[in-house]
């Protein structure tokens, strides 16, 4: 350790490239290591993709002076080291989509790689899997690839996702989000990718508690990452606390952030207010694009999300509302005033049928869809509910479902879980009503009730699986395509449009267009939304083996019962 008691000497970093050297004392912005950074990027580095490949990378000024001086120029002097160093060793870095941050970070990490002159440097990439850490590693060796500079000095083994610096034996790989797989490393730089996609905190324990060994003077972790669908999660967390810190940036020195959010009370049509979440828009980020997503994301309650999080860089709730009624109102075809007159309607046609009946001391349903030449959908839905259950709903809901079940939309069943004589009855009512081609179910609908239904309507065409994103965002979105159409007719089933009406949807906080249904509490909540995972089942089964297209469940997450 340094003599405390010895002055403070010149900082004297000179910049390789430029031969700037600083003479500033204490801590202070060290102009030459800024410097050196942003000549890193327009000497040695270069773009990867479209026009630009090839060219050199020459930071906009937001990118330089926002970001790059500040992070890696701004330096101290250590008492425990005898010796400068940069102040930072934590980075937040969280802008809108398609602002440049995989570029940035490949930047980064290999100016950490080469130019720290750090001996065994470790620097890893890490993301969600190994897939999304991929995605900045690539850009890092296209860089080295297309760089007469780098190549000269890296090597890339593209098997292993690693690419080395032989004169101090060195590497940049890539890391999964699996704290198992980053434990007993010695990082020297971190690049973390897309945090709001991490699913807890493991890898970057792992590597925060990696750098504090003391074998790194200077290590440093920079996560690039957009906006989250939920401020609960790791993501939301860590969010919260580096708004903390750019409000008060003396609870943690050594932390660097940059958030560019469109505060959440703006206008978000006002074109004023992109520029806040999109410090690119206008050079290599296209006005006009945004122009054209705002305009779908205003008809659109999912787009609309998306946008807000994606291009707004706003924090969204983990679950919205997914239903534009006005227009599922719009779309109820010719209304029944009774259960029984929709039936007769469809007698003898051709029909697919989705069953929810994961809870049998609740509500559960059977939707049937009619599709026509068209391309739209007739749906009916069978509903039936335990007395027990019926009391509770019925009270807490005014007396509606009384009238519902006078009018036969809802049957109730004698006990404390769901009659099944009574339900298999009616099924075998409605076979022999409709001609039902297959159909689709809730996996936890158990084997025994799965097989006495084919035994009842002659089919052994249904496939079972869980309501995950995988296999309910496709029949999601076709029913909100269809009902946009006017082409999704409900017939006016009052208890569905109480379910309708009733849902919350959850996004795949990986993946804006994944969503799903968002059970509500049954517990607690007078809401029910088993009448929709029903009719988005049928709507798969028609989709996927109707139209002869190819199925969603070709990954094989599902049952196929056979009798």
């Amino acid at each position: 350790m340094a003599d405390i008691s010895a002055p403070v000497p010149t900082c004297g970093f000179r910049n390789a490239l430029s031969g700037l050297r600083c003479s500033e004392t204490g801590d202070h912005l060290c102009l030459a290591r800024a410097t050196l950074a942003a000549d890193f990027f327009a000497h040695v580095l270069v773009h990867t993709k479209g026009a630009y490949a090839g060219r050199p990378f020459i930071l906009e000024d937001w990118q330089r002076d926002d970001i790059v001086y500040p992070l890696l120029g701004a330096t101290v002097w250590s008492q425990e080291y005898g010796c400068y160093k940069r102040q930072y060793e934590i980075a937040w870095i969280e802008v809108a989509r398609k602002n440049g941050k995989s570029e940035l970070l490949a930047g980064i990490m290999l100016y950490l790689l080469l130019m720290d002159d750090e001996e065994s440097a470790e620097i890893y990439g890490c993301a969600r899997n190994r897939e999304q850490a991929s995605l900045v590693f690539d850009v890092a060796k296209r860089m080295v690839q297309l760089s007469t500079v780098l190549r000269k000095r890296l090597r890339i083994k593209a098997t292993e996702k690693r690419i080395v610096y032989p004169r101090t034996d060195s590497f940049y790989r890539v890391l999964a989000a699996d704290a198992g797989g980053a434990l007993g490393s010695n990082p020297h730089g971190v690049g973390a990718d897309e945090i709001l996609a991490w699913p807890n905190s493991g890898m970057w324990d792992a590597m925060r508690t990696g750098m504090g060994s003391g074998a790194r003077r200077q290590p440093l972790m920079v996560a690039a990452t957009t906006a989250g669908s939920d401020t609960e999660a790791f993501a939301g967390s860590m969010h919260r606390e580096m708004q903390r810190v750019a409000d008060d940036p003396a609870r943690s020195p050594h932390i660097f952030v940059y958030l560019r959010n469109v505060p959440m009370d703006a206008d978000p049509w006002n074109e004023k207010n992109w520029h806040l979440a999109n410090p690119a828009l206008g050079t290599f980020l296209s006005l006009e694009g945004m122009r054209k997503q705002a305009l779908e994301a205003r008809n659109n309650p999912i787009a609309e999300v998306a946008f807000r999080q994606f291009r707004l860089n706003q924090w969204q709730s983990a679950t919205f509302r997914w239903m534009p009624m006005h227009l599922f109102d719009a779309s109820v075809g010719e209304p029944y005033t009774a259960a029984d007159a929709g039936r007769a309607a469809f007698a003898g046609a051709d029909c697919w049928f989705g069953l929810d009946l994961a809870s049998r001391q609740d509500l559960c349903s059977m939707a049937f869809a009619f599709p026509d030449s068209a391309g739209g959908v007739d749906v009916l839905w069978r509903f039936w509910l335990p007395e027990a259950a019926y009391a509770r709903l019925n009270a807490a809901n005014d007396g509606r479902f009384t009238q519902w079940v006078k009018d036969g939309w809802l049957r109730v069943t004698e006990g404390d879980v769901l009659d099944f004589d009574a339900f298999y009855a009616d099924v075998e009512a409605d076979n022999t009503l409709f001609q039902i081609l297959g159909g689709d179910a809730d996996k936890f609908a158990s084997d025994p009730v799965l097989q006495r239904i084919q035994q009842l309507i002659y089919c052994d065409d249904i496939f079972a699986y869980s309501n995950v994103f995988q296999h309910m965002s496709p029949g999601m979105h076709h029913i909100s395509d269809l009902v946009k159409q006017q082409a999704f007719r409900w017939h006016g089933n009052p208890l569905a449009r109480f379910c309708f009406d009733s849902t919350d949807v959850r996004v795949d906080p990986a993946d804006p267009d994944r969503i799903r249904p968002d059970k509500p509490n049954r517990s607690r909540a007078a809401k029910r939304i088993d009448g929709v995972p029903a009719a988005v089942m049928a709507v798969n089964a028609w989709k996927t083996r109707g139209d002869e297209v190819k199925s969603v469940y070709a990954t094989g997450d599902y049952d196929v019962f056979t009798v």
